[in-house]
């Protein structure tokens, strides 16, 4: 959508009940602070310390004091508390309307989550995929009331394209998954795939929810700025003229809450702002890894259900 205005182009939400992951910073936070100007009944908003929360809430309120925003603790890297935080929410929330998975981390060194899983799948899969399966009863619930129109969006990247050879290494995910050359850039290329693979699963297991899968394109936050020259290089040089400004970084997560329903595609990938993408590679286009990861995924999750 060219010159996509939030101001103009999302609707009124009155009513909806929107929860994001991630709210604290970068385009998550600057999405919550739009959201709210347009009337939602409740926006709520994860992430790993109260602390660094204060600073969306009181931004949230100054735009619109009138609507509840809601900060939920919740550490996508450690299953438990993923579990304690889905439990609750599901428990306490009378409805759903939105599930914006927009926490991630990028390019980070090797290490293990706390549950033993390779740290970019734990976070930016797992973590997400459990909260998911706890939420679904009510979305589903809610996706049974008159006029609802209730979306799983996961946020994805770009990136997905650069995965080790297969796309996902099922039997590596309970390992750091050191690899010698672009190790970091390959295990965060394998979880965004993940993303973008669960979102058309979804879709297709559950056609009463919309569920699909965007990037908000490169964006300037403190997932790129913080990273090594090497790493910024790596991002700013194929992309110099389309890196965006944090505010423009929310663009495609606004779109894909307010757009109509009837023009998204389920199941698809979306560029900034609302376009479908025509990006495949060979394990995007494989139906069995779908299926393959919608099994492992199951499996892990089953303790935890």
């Amino acid at each position: 959508m060219p010159g996509f205005d939030p101001k103009k182009d999302v609707p009124d939400l009155a009513g909806k009940v929107i929860l994001i992951t991630g709210g604290t910073a970068g385009v998550g936070a600057g999405t919550v602070v739009e959201l709210v100007r347009h009337k939602p009944a409740h926006v709520l908003f994860t992430g790993r310390k109260a602390k660094s929360a204060e600073a969306t809430i009181a931004s949230a309120k100054a735009a619109a004091p009138d609507v509840q925003v809601t900060f939920v603790e919740l550490d996508l890297a450690n299953l438990a508390s993923v579990k304690a935080a889905g439990d609750k929410l599901a428990a306490d929330l009378p409805r759903l309307d939105v599930l914006l998975c927009n926490a991630g981390i990028m390019a980070v060194p090797a290490a293990l989550s706390a549950d033993g899983y390779e740290i970019h799948f734990a976070t930016n899969h797992l973590g997400h995929a459990l909260l998911t399966h706890k939420l679904l009863p009510l979305l589903s619930r809610t996706a049974d009331l008159g006029g609802a129109d209730v979306r799983i969006v996961l946020v994805t990247s770009a990136a997905w394209r650069g995965t080790p050879p297969g796309g996902i290494v099922f039997d590596k995910l309970k390992t750091t998954q050191d690899m010698a050359v672009l190790g970091r850039w390959l295990r965060y290329g394998q979880s965004k795939l993940a993303n973008m693979i669960f979102a058309r699963e979804l879709a297709a297991r559950y056609p009463k929810i919309l569920s699909f899968s965007i990037t908000p394109g490169v964006v300037s936050t403190g997932l790129v700025t913080d990273l090594g020259l090497a790493d910024r290089a790596l991002i700013y040089l194929p992309n110099i003229g389309r890196v965006k400004t944090p505010e423009e970084g929310t663009h495609n997560l606004l779109w894909a809450i307010g757009a109509p329903q009837k023009d998204i595609k389920r199941g698809a990938f979306y560029e900034p702002v609302g376009r479908v993408s025509t990006m495949e590679t060979k394990p995007s286009r494989d139906p069995e890894l779908g299926r393959k990861l919608w099994d492992w995924t199951e499996a892990e999750l089953r303790e935890w259900a």
